[in-house]
């Protein structure tokens, strides 16, 4: 009789469970692939003198189809996948001269089963900034390694990222640290390596797993603040990371005069960042010379605040 219970209570069980998994199949529903994928593109700035553009190397994408809940864009440029729900999207190619792209778009429908187009684009891109190119990689076909400027005072600035009466949304107006600031030491062991192909391609490598989470951002993300960590927090430390360069456009650098900003921004691929973690992937050159890297970015847990890093090419730790 022990045994029969035993048996019933595991067939009952069972058929709980069965019908578990059939109540959930009914609120999943049918699994449906997008058809009637299509992607269009518009060129911006093209007219009659301009068949490919106008330079800026702006194009609108917009991707339709039957049955799809997102679109995801691989734009065939070594930049990041964009995913868009609406299926329209902006996207900047940045290599210089009038250059061909494969444009990707993978609709995804219910139960994440995806259709796939693509088509060619022609752009022109008016934009380059060589010299800077060369002077974080020493030129077509050679790699230079940089440091934290851990030996300088205002290694690390912050400021505002709004417009302020007395224009200090250009420079560090609330902190400048000292040079070895003593709660970022464990920061500036960090080593960065630009390598320049002989074909101009330039791309970026953080050599030390080394991700710094200042104190704002570090609480949006459930980490402590104002210390290092590791992979565990920024699993984009790792890996080769393909650069881009386009014109800045921040109100800083609109507005910047003291020094002058340079007006070019870095992008780096798959959320590269140069061992000050704030989530963001582009910053905007201020100064660069052949050893020296003066840098902006703002803080992704906080559109008001923009920090300032400084690098060099001689090792502060030598």
């Amino acid at each position: 009789m022990k045994n029969l219970k035993y048996n019933f209570g595991i067939f009952a069980t069972i058929i709980l469970l069965l019908n578990s998994c059939q109540d959930d199949e009914g609120t999943f529903g049918d699994i449906i692939a997008p058809s009637n994928v299509t992607i269009s593109a518009e060129i911006v700035g093209v007219d009659a003198s301009n068949p490919n553009g106008d330079g800026t190397g702006f194009v609108n994408f917009t991707a339709t189809s039957n049955d799809a809940i997102t679109y995801r864009y691989n734009f065939g440029d070594n930049t990041d996948i964009e995913v868009a729900s609406s299926g329209e999207v902006t996207h900047r190619f940045t290599q210089t001269g009038t250059n061909t792209y494969t444009v990707t778009v993978m609709a995804s429908g219910r139960g994440g089963i995806t259709t796939t187009t693509s088509i060619n684009v022609d752009v022109f891109s008016s934009f380059e900034d060589q010299e800077a190119k060369d002077f974080l990689s020493g030129g077509a076909g050679a790699s230079k390694t940089w440091y934290w400027a851990a030996d300088k005072t205002g290694n690390i600035g912050l400021g505002p990222n709004t417009v302020q009466a007395d224009n200090s949304h250009t420079y560090s107006a609330w902190f400048t640290s000292n040079a070895w600031h003593a709660d970022k030491l464990c920061m500036y062991d960090a080593e960065f390596v630009f390598t320049q192909s002989a074909d101009g391609n330039l791309t970026f490598e953080q050599l030390t797993d080394i991700a710094y989470t200042p104190g704002d951002f570090a609480a949006s993300i459930g980490v402590d603040g104002d210390s290092c960590h590791g992979l565990d927090v920024a699993p984009s430390l790792d890996g080769v990371k393909n650069v881009s360069f386009s014109p800045s456009s921040s109100i800083a650098t609109i507005d910047g005069v003291d020094p002058t900003y340079r007006g070019t921004t870095i992008t780096f691929s798959d959320n590269g960042f140069m061992s000050w973690y704030v989530n963001v992937s582009e910053i905007e050159i201020i100064e660069i010379t052949d050893t020296t890297l003066y840098v902006r970015m703002t803080d992704s847990s906080n559109s008001d605040l923009a920090w300032y890093c400084r690098y060099q090419t001689d090792n502060p730790n030598d």
